[in-house]
C-alpha cells in the first residue's frame, strides 16, 4: 500500500536526479535503480531482466509522494534458435488526498497508468490500462481480520 514508512524504506537508497512539478506542486525527483545482482536473480533460464528503475515525486513543501513511476525490461528468449521478445512494462500512480489517519498521513485517491509492450520477432503490441482509485476506510491492526482476506508482504510474516 501507500503506508509512509513503506514509501520511504523503498526510497532509501535513491538519488535525487532533479525537480519538477506535479500537479502544480513542485517535487524532488528520486530515482531507484534495482541493483545488478538483484536483478541476475530473477533470471530463469529463458529469462533475464535486465532493467528495473522506479521514481518518486515527493512534495518540496510537504514532503509526501504525490507520483510514482515504475519500469521494467525482461527479455524472454524461447529457443536458442529465436530471437527475443522483449517485455517492458511502465506504470505510472499520480497520488492524492492526503488526509490523517491515527496521526499517520494516507494518500485517499488517485489514477494509474499502466502501458505493457511487447516487441522482438515481429511481435510488437501494446496494452494500456487507465484505473481511478479512492480509498473509503483505512485502520492498522484490525483484530480477528482473516489471513484469507488479507496477506501481508512476505517481509512481514512472522514465522
Amino acid at each position: 500500500g501507500l503506508h509512509p514508512r513503506c514509501t520511504a524504506n523503498l526510497f532509501i537508497d535513491a538519488v535525487c536526479v532533479g525537480e519538477e512539478t506535479v500537479n502544480k506542486e513542485d517535487c524532488f525527483l528520486l530515482k531507484v535503480e534495482t541493483a545488478h545482482y538483484i536483478l541476475q536473480a530473477q533470471n530463469t533460464s529463458n529469462s533475464e531482466t535486465l532493467r528495473h528503475t522506479m521514481w518518486g515525486y515527493f512534495s518540496q513543501r510537504t514532503g509526501l509522494l504525490v507520483k510514482f513511476e515504475d519500469t521494467k525490461l525482461v527479455r524472454l528468449q524461447p529457443s536458442k534458435e529465436k530471437d527475443s521478445i522483449f517485455w517492458e512494462t511502465t506504470m505510472e500512480s499520480v497520488i492524492e488526498d492526503y488526509r490523517c489517519v491515527d496521526g499517520i498521513k494516507i494518500a485517499h485517491c488517485g489514477k494509474t497508468v499502466t502501458i505493457l509492450y511487447r516487441y522482438g520477432m515481429a511481435h510488437n503490441k501494446h496494452w494500456k490500462t487507465e484505473e481511478t482509485w479512492r480509498i473509503e476506510e483505512v485502520d492498522f491492526n484490525i483484530c480477528g481480520l482473516s489471513m484469507d482476506c488479507f496477506l501481508p508482504p512476505s517481509d512481514q510474516v512472522v514465522h
